[in-house]
């Protein structure tokens, strides 16, 4: 989602008048012209001043161009340079949807030189709005707590919350959460911090914490993150449908609760050395709270909510880097005696070869070496904090002009190699400069663990990694029931079901207004192509969503560097294929 201020808008308004040809001056014949009408669904009322933006997809060879519509809702851009674009329109508390009346990130269309593409149909529905009210135990408000709407996404076997939008409590304890997409989200309200509670975690109740001697005490009582409808457990907490337009009443009532803890211990430290605890979501992909470690080597994490943990130790002190990484599942109660011991991170040394097989106009066949660059991704999904050094985390490393690279300090664990350069990763998300390039191989110790994933447990590795721009290509064409191509469609390439795990072997691309489609850069192997004409979020992550849909694929196998044609049937919107079905 777009935010746009009104300054941006007059400069891209101004940028348009450059880029484009005064009126009257005629249309070059290598120009193409589009013109449409920007409506508010349902209803189909004409939407005045909303910014039109037409974005090319390759940079290199196309531009952007912007217009602002009239009272009748009309657009008009010419002298567009040939090439495939992505088409947006933006209003204040409006957003893109589809004849569905489903989200979208704009419309995909291909212009051909001398082309003049009307009757163009922008459709945009307003956004949602949850709002509400934060008191506590006893009905007053509770002002500076933190409401965030989230929307739950599937990669790698694991749940994530992706946060959609957030505002915190005015003096009344009331909030309004905006420019809300329509679909399945969750609401969460963190609680201003407790001072005293901090005061105590840290001074003297820190120092009673690990001392065995003194007598148990009860578990101090605060408020904590709460899920809607009330629960403090993120994974029972209950989904809302937002509809276009909505506006959502959720309101919470804290009540004091126990606290729960996760209480530990960290070993193996060298002579005068400490070590820093970092607890992170797995599930919220960020850092939620942390702990110092005491002299005896024991920590507590305090105030931790029910959920999908990593605890991270970082060693500091020490003659070379060193750190622990921990999977915890904490339940309704505390976590007991967690043993973190740190070990050195590894040095991943290597040489990158770039096989330039495929010659001819493919878009990326040609890289800046200056800009090439790997990263290493955990293969079990958990994108956290991976690598430790002086400067803070980092997984990507930059490649030098001979080709080689190194990591440092990379903790334990499974990971694969991902290829990139600043115009994008090559993977589902990318389609600039990499789009045609994919990871052929990556060899440790004479075997290619491309696949299975570089198995990391300290000490030194050597790499050889070979980036070649002769992966599969599939081009084709999305019709519906009827044999009528369909425009918008978003095609995936899903990989076979031993890596669907690796959002790196998916491809993903949309069709354009004729309903044409091409996925570049595929790895040698097997897929199964879906073509749905409304989605949500990257639902095709989930294998159990996949599985729903296995019968409607097409199965197929790319080789390296074959070029295959298909013609793939659409899998409509489950309301509209009801209604199809119905005599």
């Amino acid at each position: 989602m777009k935010l746009v201020s009104a300054s941006l808008i007059a400069f891209l308004v101004i940028a348009s008048a450059v880029a484009q040809e005064p009126a009257g001056a005629g249309k070059p014949a290598s120009r193409a012209t589009i013109e449409g009408i920007v409506t508010k669904e349902p209803g189909s009322e004409p939407v005045k001043k909303a910014l039109i933006e037409l974005i090319s997809e390759n940079q290199g060879q196309g531009g952007n161009y912007t217009a602002i519509t009239g009272g009748d809702g009309a657009f008009h851009i010419e002298n567009v340079l040939p090439g495939r674009y992505h088409l947006f329109a933006e209003r204040t508390g409006l957003l893109d949807a589809d004849r569905h009346h489903n989200r979208t990130e704009g419309q995909v269309l291909t212009l051909n030189a001398g082309q003049e593409l009307k009757d163009v149909h922008i459709r945009l529905q307003a956004a949602a709005v949850v709002r509400g009210r934060v008191t506590d135990e006893d009905g007053d408000p509770l002002p500076n707590a933190e409401v965030t709407v989230y929307r739950q996404t599937f990669i790698a076997g694991h749940h994530h919350w992706d946060q959609t939008g957030g505002e915190r409590t005015n003096d009344l304890g009331e909030y309004r959460v905006a420019n809300l997409p329509a679909g399945t989200v969750y609401v969460s309200v963190t609680p201003p911090p407790d001072f005293r509670s901090l005061i105590e975690a840290g001074g003297a109740g820190a120092a009673e914490a690990h001392n065995t001697n003194l007598p148990e005490k009860p578990a101090p009582m605060s408020y904590q993150t709460t899920y809607y409808p009330g629960t403090l457990d993120r994974s029972q907490a209950t989904p809302i449908q937002l509809h276009a337009g909505d506006d959502f009443p959720v309101n919470f009532s804290l009540v004091p609760s126990p606290t729960l803890t996760i209480r530990g211990s960290v070993t193996n430290l060298p002579p005068r050395a400490t070590a820093a605890i970092m607890l992170q979501s797995r599930e919220l992909a960020l850092v939620v709270n942390g702990a110092e470690m005491h002299k005896d080597g024991s920590f507590v994490i305090h105030d931790v909510a029910p959920g999908n943990y990593t605890i991270l130790a970082n060693v500091e002190g020490a003659s070379v880097p060193m750190m622990a990484r921990q999977s915890v599942l904490v339940g309704p109660s505390s976590v007991e005696d967690v043993r973190l011991s740190p070990q050195p991170g590894a040095i991943v040394r290597g040489h990158l070869r770039l096989e330039t097989t495929r010659l001819g106009a493919t878009t990326g066949s040609k890289i800046d070496s200056d800009q090439i660059f790997l990263a290493l991704k955990l293969v079990d999904g958990d994108d956290q904090v991976i690598v430790f050094s002086g400067i803070g985390p980092s997984n990507i490393t930059n490649v030098a002009r001979d080709g080689s690279f190194a990591w440092h300090d990379i903790a334990p664990g499974d990971y694969y190699v991902q290829f990139g350069t600043n115009e994008g990763m090559a993977d589902v998300s990318s389609p600039g400069g990499t789009e045609d390039w994919y990871v052929k191989s990556v060899v440790s110790g004479g075997r290619d663990v491309s696949d299975s994933g570089l198995s990391v447990n300290g000490g030194s590795l050597a790499l050889e990694v070979v980036v070649s721009n002769n992966g599969g290509f599939v081009e084709g064409v999305v019709a519906d029931s009827k044999g009528n191509p369909v425009s918008n469609a978003i095609v995936v390439a899903v990989p076979e079901a031993r890596l669907r795990g690796r959002i790196d072997r998916y491809r993903k691309t949309v069709c354009d207004q004729s309903g044409r489609f091409a996925l570049r850069g595929l790895h040698p192997g097997d897929y199964t192509l879906f073509a749905w004409e409304s989605l949500d979020g990257e639902a095709y992550y989930n294998p159990e969503f996949v599985k729903n849909y296995e019968s409607q694929g097409s199965a197929l196998h790319v080789g390296e560097g074959e070029r295959k044609s298909v013609q793939l049937q659409s899998i409509p919107d489950s309301e509209e294929a009801a209604s199809e079905a119905q005599p």
